[in-house]
């Protein structure tokens, strides 16, 4: 018996990285999956990797084959997060997990994130509708399949960057500081009603992309920083999801997660004396 048996989810940005691997892993505990992304190529991949038994990677190997179907969503768009969750529910009769997981990641889009003086209003906007916006559509029609039953759970997924400050990524980091809000009323206007709202806050998570554009140095700086041996990876992420998402969460709501080795637990001039990569001159 899976910890998902009988589940169904939904998996927005669920083509790649953080999202692919919570697909996976909902599914290898037990969860029937809408793989939901704008990239419809790459969504149909994952539901096909599932249903090909590609749900049970890393867990038990006489695991039967998953069940998936794929969407292709734009979760700025209205119209697509309705199609979304009606999938789901017209494909299984309900929706028990909605993991708000999809964000604005292109390098280019976020490298223009920069100065506030030059910020472009555009990029503002479009991340806000996709980070921000995208989740409260996602919460606003899951809700009522949710409380018709009595139960659901919903994690969104945030950042690192939406709990502190830094010298770039403004809007992406305003973005995700509004997801932790927005994650803490949702927690509180619908939990007397069985519905658990949380979020989790990666740090530095090694996926493909991550790797093809980060500068090597600032990667190391990363490293130096969390205060696990390694990076996180998406599969790290997406055992805390599928937790969230499971009765053995059953008591924790309104709560953002950091799933980041460490990352924001310590001061940073400090660590790096301690650890020997700095000193006093």
């Amino acid at each position: 018996m899976g910890a998902l048996d009988g589940r169904v989810a939904v998996v927005t940005g669920g083509a790649s990285g953080i999202g692919r691997a919570t697909c996976l892993r909902l599914a290898a505990d037990g969860a029937r999956v809408v793989v939901a992304d704008i990239n419809a190529l790459g969504a149909t991949a994952v539901a096909d990797e599932i249903t090909a038994g590609g749900g049970a990677v890393g867990r038990a190997s006489d695991r039967p084959r998953g069940e998936a179907i794929a969407v292709g969503a734009d979760v700025s768009r209205e119209a697509d997060v309705v199609a979304m969750i009606e999938a789901a529910v017209d494909t299984w009769g309900r929706l028990d997990v909605l993991h708000n997981n999809a964000g604005v990641t292109d390098a280019a889009v976020v490298g223009r994130d920069g100065d506030i003086q030059a910020m472009d209003v555009e990029l503002w906007d479009h991340m806000m509708a996709v980070n921000l916006r995208g989740p409260m559509l996602g919460v606003k029609h899951a809700l009522p399949h949710m409380l018709a039953v009595g139960r659901g759970s919903i994690v969104n997924t945030s950042s690192t960057a939406g709990l502190t400050g830094d010298g770039v990524y403004a809007a992406y980091g305003s973005s995700k500081g509004g997801l932790n809000s927005f994650t803490r009323y949702v927690a509180t206007m619908y939990g007397k009603r069985g519905v658990r709202c949380n979020a989790v806050a990666p740090g530095v998570v090694v996926t493909p992309n991550a790797r093809e554009h980060f500068d090597p140095v600032l990667l190391g700086i990363y490293e130096d920083h969390h205060l696990t041996p390694t990076l996180g990876s998406p599969e790290d992420v997406a055992a805390v999801v599928a937790f969230l998402a499971s009765d053995d969460a059953r008591f924790v709501t309104g709560q953002i997660v950091s799933v980041d080795g460490g990352l924001l637990s310590h001061f940073p001039t400090f660590a790096a004396l301690h650890l020997g990569k700095a000193g006093p001159s």
